[in-house]
């Protein structure tokens, strides 16, 4: 039995890196059913029947897996987003960063795009908002190869899925990162103001010591509805230590009196507009569980 990673899954085949040579293979019926399936990222034990081709025979436990993109032991995130064309969805990118810290991945943000703006242009400072707070932040430029060191040294001998809305230029990123890698790039659509979807399936690929995963763009991203209201200020690493100053134990930041975070918020130590969103997801997070038990 020999070990490897699942590389590829399509049209009923995976394809299974072994770490010199990937093998075409078909898996057993039972592993369809188990863990919600096969995914991109697994570690398998598989069957080589001849020089080209095997059998996943086993699926060895999971780090963490992710259904949207579906795949499965990654460690970190590069969350792309455009400066401008398209503007930034700056409640897509928290609700990302929620999700990729809640399933223990690290994040890490680049905003694209960067020569589309002025020194001046005040999106900088929104952008600049997720450095104080504490999230590693890069800003780039894919068709100019700014950012491009950067970046790698980020990949180098990790597992990073890539995500962030079509027309961020995740493709385009990735393609300047190798040579050999040459990922279907796309336009701004000029009806929806939003990129066209390129990358159709997600697939891993090999990167100095690492893997990276591009996977298919997407507008939308909804919060988990397993999620507690309580667990929300985890995910913001500028309320941490204001929180410590918080009266009541299980503080949502919210309408509760003596409240660190909104003290902090006072004094201008916590951004005014991530607290905003903060308080929109909140409410989300509510209704959820409201509606729950209903």
């Amino acid at each position: 039995m020999t070990e490897g990673i699942i590389v590829k899954a399509i049209g009923g085949f995976y394809y299974v890196n072994d770490g010199s040579k990937t093998f075409t293979c078909k898996i057993r019926g039972k592993l369809k059913r188990r863990d919600g399936g096969i995914m991109v990222g697994d570690n398998v034990n598989f069957e080589i029947l001849n020089g080209e081709q095997g059998v996943v025979e086993d699926i060895l436990p999971r780090r963490n897996s992710m259904i949207r993109p579906k795949i499965a032991n990654v460690n970190q995130g590069l969350i792309i987003l455009a400066a401008q064309d398209p503007d930034p969805d700056f409640l897509l990118l928290d609700k990302l960063l929620i999700f990729m810290q809640r399933e223990n991945i690290e994040p890490v943000i680049c905003f694209n795009k960067v020569d589309l703006l002025k020194a001046d242009d005040p999106v900088f400072a929104d952008l600049k908002e997720y450095e104080q707070a504490g999230f590693k932040v890069i800003y780039a430029a894919a068709e100019q190869g700014i950012g491009k060191e950067e970046i790698a040294a980020v990949l180098k001998d990790n597992i990073t899925v890539v995500a962030g809305p079509s027309g961020a230029g995740k493709s385009t990123t990735l393609n300047l990162q190798h040579e050999d890698f040459h990922l279907e790039t796309g336009d701004i659509s000029e009806k929806l103001g939003r990129g066209r979807h390129t990358t159709r399936c997600v697939e891993l690929l090999e990167l100095d010591g690492g893997w990276v995963a591009d996977t298919p763009g997407f507008s939308r991203l909804d919060l988990s509805k397993d999620m507690q209201p309580e667990e929300l200020g985890n995910f913001y690493p500028e309320f941490k230590a204001p929180a410590e100053e918080c009266y009541f134990d299980g503080c949502l930041h919210s309408k509760e009196p003596d409240c660190g975070v909104k003290t902090a918020l006072a004094e201008g130590k916590i951004s005014a507009k991530r607290y905003e969103r903060y308080t929109q997801l909140l409410a989300e997070l509510i209704e959820l569980q409201e509606n729950e038990y209903k």
